[in-house]
């Protein structure tokens, strides 16, 4: 594990459940995470990463395996290691019943926070998310995107140097997620250190230093976005659309491609050189087509698998 990790995580395993009903969810899972990076867990549903999460911030007991948390052992030092912890949580759990700053404030005294303090960094906290102006508002008048802001405001009243997001834009509308991913940035440019789970590959390759992707509670890939893409995938995609696109893919792109892959009605072509497959296209009736670099989606379909998870 890496000597300046501000979380380790070696050797990890956790299951659900007794008998014939016993499930493994995490299973021999290692990463760390350097200070001031942003890391990503990528994978897809019921692959374990927030069970990863909980079991990292002492929530829930590991069967098997060491996690150092800011220094501290955890699960058995996890409450004195939190204190340097904050968490964005998949849904916003803000209390109904306090405004804004209110909210603020009740969180920093479960830190054992003095109010005075608490009240000294409210109005950072709140020019940060963007609220300044919502200070008094009640939490049902905010918008999804604002809870969100707030949360993440939340999060930060204890001055944390981790922060874990589970999911932290699903829900929100393009411009308030990228009003998200602009807080995060800054947060990353201030030294803090984020663990992140998305389902958006987007988000995931615009803030990641490194990811790892995980599956049935394993890794199967870790390292920086675009050294994963070039170590998995094709440079080039060609995506086909249209009536002709799947016997155009079996009569001729299968031939042309390093690797053919069919999902509904839309021919992906991977490959390193895509010429020879436009100009095939540009003679062929009834397909349209779309060419574009590889990304992280395709990486991350190729290691997981296009099948739906429940």
């Amino acid at each position: 594990m890496l000597e300046t990790a501000i979380l380790s995580v070696e050797n990890l395993y956790k299951s659900y459940g007794v008998g014939a009903n016993k499930s493994r969810v995490i299973n021999g899972l290692s990463f760390a995470l350097r200070r001031g990076e942003c890391y990503g867990l990528l994978g897809p549903n019921g692959a374990g990463k927030t069970t990863t999460l909980r079991l990292c911030l002492g929530l829930t007991a590991p069967d098997q395996g060491q996690i150092t948390l800011v220094g501290r052992a955890v699960p058995h030092d996890a409450r004195p290691a939190r204190v340097k912890v904050g968490v964005v949580p998949q849904g916003d759990n803000l209390d109904p019943d306090f405004s804004v700053a209110e909210n603020l404030l009740v969180f920093g005294r479960y830190f054992g926070m003095r109010d005075a303090e608490i009240a000294e960094r409210i109005p950072k906290l709140l020019a940060f998310a963007n609220l300044a102006a919502k200070k008094d508002a009640r939490i049902g008048e905010l918008s999804g995107g604002m809870k969100r802001r707030l949360t993440l405001a939340r999060a930060l009243v204890n001055d944390p140097d981790l922060i874990f997001m589970d999911e932290p834009t699903t829900g929100l509308d393009p411009q308030a997620r990228h009003m998200i991913w602009d807080r995060l940035k800054a947060l990353l440019a201030e030294g803090k250190t984020i663990l992140l789970t998305t389902h958006f590959m987007d988000e995931a390759e615009r803030l990641c230093n490194r990811l790892a992707v995980i599956d049935h509670g394993q890794m199967i890939a870790e390292g920086a976005p675009h050294e994963l893409i070039a170590r998995h995938i094709e440079a080039q995609v060609v995506e086909v659309y249209g009536e002709n696109a799947r016997a155009w893919g079996e009569q001729e792109g299968r031939n042309k491609s390093a690797r053919l892959e069919t999902s509904g009605e839309t021919v992906f072509c991977y490959t390193n050189d895509a010429q020879p497959l436009l100009d095939g296209l540009q003679a062929t009736q009834g397909v349209r087509y779309l060419h574009r670099p590889a990304n992280l989606e395709d990486l991350f379909l190729k290691l997981t698998g296009r099948e739906m998870r429940d």
